[in-house]
């Protein structure tokens, strides 16, 4: 096996590309860009492809080095074949990821769910290491999660088991990216933050987030966690109700599935402190009293790289 492969986190707003050390889990070098998933699909593989290139050329090492390209990538893939078959937040269907690499590149190139990716890294190198049975769940663009049992990643059926932004906590609710209304995302995601907030604004609302916007540009969490130490009300209203649901959803799978630990990432969790106490404080206090008392949190040991160590692993099948 060679000493190096390649991860690649496709998200919502960012591109991530890594050179991992597969024998320490190092980033040897890293290269990130904005996806602009406007664009269209075919500018997101240029972008990826472009990114593979500037790695291989800023560390020295030649595609003869790597022993493959991982992309973990948000939205329902087909592992098997490499296709991103649906992903709303990035407005990809049928993208044929592994076809379109492996063509340019020569390599091995698989694909995998861009939260399965990051419990890899956190399972191999980070949070979760030595731990057999646990949830990861990560808060960004969207939420997302994957389910550990005995040491092992649970995909389900067809494939797309621990979708926990699409469980269903209001039967009329909000609209959500794929489609459907009442789903989790729509309330507990940094993009349900956003607009919430925006929507709050344009009512008229006051609030020190204005003070960091700047025109034509998203909310991002870092002005979400200014606008928390400046004790901002409306931002702390939008980030408390968001934590109400994103806990119910948590307290949920520790009944369900009776982790031994739950796992929180992504730029929300990482970026906003008040975020992750509130909910895990609010998920124990619903959760059912046995399993309540037992269940341990941990934020994600490896920020933004759990997704591009993990993916460098999606070549050894049978995690």
């Amino acid at each position: 096996m060679k000493k190096f492969s390649i991860g690649i986190d496709l998200g919502g707003t960012k591109i991530l590309t890594a050179l991992i050390n597969r024998e320490t889990g190092e980033v040897i070098s890293h290269v990130k860009k904005k996806t602009k998933k406007e664009k269209g699909p075919k500018n997101i593989i240029k972008k990826m492809i472009d990114s593979v290139e500037e790695l291989i050329a800023e560390s020295g090492k030649t595609l003869d080095e790597i022993s493959s390209i991982g992309v973990g990538s948000a939205g329902q893939n087909d592992r098997k074949n490499g296709i991103l078959i649906a992903a709303p937040n990035l407005d990809c269907y049928d993208l044929d990821i592994k076809g379109l690499l492996q063509k340019h590149f020569d390599i091995p190139v698989f694909l995998g769910n861009d939260v399965e990716i990051a419990t890899i890294g956190e399972m191999k190198f980070g949070s979760a290491k030595g731990c057999k049975d646990f949830v990861c769940i990560f808060v960004g663009t969207g939420v997302g999660s994957c389910i550990v049992k005995d040491g092992k990643i649970i995909t389900g059926a067809t494939g797309t088991a621990g979708e926990i932004g699409h469980m269903i906590v209001d039967l009329n609710g909000r609209q959500c990216a794929c489609g459907a209304h009442g789903c989790l995302e729509a309330y507990a995601s940094r993009s349900a933050i956003e607009r919430r907030i925006e929507g709050a604004l344009k009512k008229g609302r006051k609030s020190c987030i204005l003070e960091y916007l700047e025109p034509g540009k998203s909310i991002t969490s870092s002005m979400i966690r200014k606008s928390i130490e400046r004790e901002d009300e409306l931002v702390m209203q939008c980030v408390t109700e968001a934590s109400e649901y994103l806990s119910g959803g948590i307290a949920s799978i520790i009944n369900f599935i009776n982790p031994e630990l739950v796992v929180l990432g992504g730029g929300l969790i990482n970026a906003v402190d008040y975020f992750y106490e509130k909910t895990i404080k609010k998920a124990r206090a619903k959760s059912l009293p046995v399993p309540a008392e037992k269940i341990e949190f941990k934020k994600a040991a490896l920020g933004d790289f759990s997704g591009v160590i993990g993916a460098a692993f999606l070549e050894d099948r049978g995690w």
